[in-house]
């Protein structure tokens, strides 16, 4: 009896200190989560330079986390500054009525005034809709507007987060492998089947983040290109824009192209009106049915709707993080629930069969003749 309440003690101070120790991370896990991440993209990068250098740990994850820095980190860093510059510019441009969303609005609606018949078969006034449209131009302007001079009073934060970032990164492709093993061996979940959860993880987390993102990048460039070719202002600003909506699906980047097609079509561009409906319908359509099974994978895809309601969750609960750790979440959520059903269903349907089937008669006659 004693023993027994020594071990409940015991539990219940771990849970406790477990807890503790969870939101004395809190504030850092933004830079943990993608430290991870990166640690888990850039594993295979880490086994091939081990096979080419040998058993020299230290100098394999530093020079993996150089080559991530090339690939990924820098270009972010610049192509974040960019579009911090892109959005105060933006909204600097609407304070001064350089730029009136509402009047680009009423010069499609005169080019295309079947649209407000469209609006007024559902019943909606097309005037409300319209000061909605503008009202949420101006305020993600706005938005942009904030975080460019967010940005720049939390540098520092900034800074901070990214060299975590960086130096956990170091540690989790160094010694990632073994973490991993004393997790399994703390674990009290079955060893065979916490393997296959991390693994499952791993898998989960590869194909969230570098598939979709990496489609999501390219969906964006192949937006901004054609916005920059076509001599639309902001194309750095619209191909990101673009490049964030296309993570939702069914709608995704033609939220923006359509309605820049659109006003081309009402100013009389009509060749670059055309060019740019075709070249959203056939290139940037089809970049993300072309893609998503090749980077993302068949097995680990989730449906559109769970995509669509896991990303604005995501967003809701973590921030600019939740466009990655929403769809991380329901993919874990998917993929728990089915090893669950996939092991515990089976070992509960083994012994019905076993107790229902009938002997066979080498078993009776072995039965007759043991007794």
């Amino acid at each position: 009896m004693y023993g027994k309440l020594e071990t409940r003690t015991f539990l219940a101070m771990l849970v406790g200190v477990s807890l503790a120790f969870i939101l004395l991370m809190k504030p850092f896990f933004g830079p943990i989560f993608w430290a991870v991440a990166i640690a888990l993209i850039f594993h295979p990068v880490r086994e091939y330079l081990a096979r080419r250098l040998g058993d020299r740990p230290n100098t394999i994850a530093l020079l993996t986390l150089l080559i991530c820095m090339v690939i990924v980190v820098i270009p972010v860093l610049g192509l974040v500054t960019s579009l911090v510059a892109e959005g105060l510019s933006l909204y600097q441009r609407i304070q001064e009525g350089q730029l009136r969303p509402g009047d680009y609005i009423d010069r499609v609606i005169q080019s295309f005034p079947a649209i407000e018949s469209f609006f007024a078969q559902f019943g909606l006034d097309f005037a409300e809709v319209r000061d909605r449209v503008v009202s949420g131009f101006v305020g993600g302007s706005q938005f942009l507007a904030k975080q460019a001079l967010g940005f720049g009073q939390n540098t520092f934060q900034f800074f901070l987060g990214l060299a975590l970032m960086i130096y956990l990164a170091f540690f989790l492709l160094r010694d990632g492998s073994k973490l991993v093993d004393l997790l399994i061996r703390a674990l009290p979940l079955g060893d065979e089947r916490e393997r296959l959860l991390f693994a499952k993880f791993a898998e989960v987390t590869r194909a969230t983040v570098k598939g979709n993102l990496l489609i999501a990048v390219i969906q964006g460039a192949l937006g901004g290109g054609i916005f920059w070719i076509l001599g639309i202002q902001g194309a750095l600003l619209w191909g990101v824009v673009m490049a964030i909506v296309s993570l939702l699906p069914a709608v995704g980047a033609a939220l923006v192209w359509v309605p820049a097609a659109l006003y081309l079509a009402a100013t009389g561009e009509m060749v670059s009106a055309i060019v740019l409906t075709a070249f959203g319908v056939i290139v940037i359509g089809l970049a993300d049915n072309l893609l998503r099974p090749v980077f993302v994978g068949r097995d680990t895809k989730l449906p559109d709707y769970i995509v669509l309601l896991s990303t604005l969750g995501g967003i809701v609960m973590f921030g600019i993080n939740g466009f990655v750790m929403g769809p991380l979440v329901a993919a874990l959520f998917m993929a728990f629930w089915g090893i669950f059903i996939r092991e515990f269903g089976e070992s509960e349907q083994a012994p019905s069969v076993n107790v229902s089937a009938p002997a066979t008669e080498s078993q009776q006659s072995d039965r007759s003749g043991s007794a």
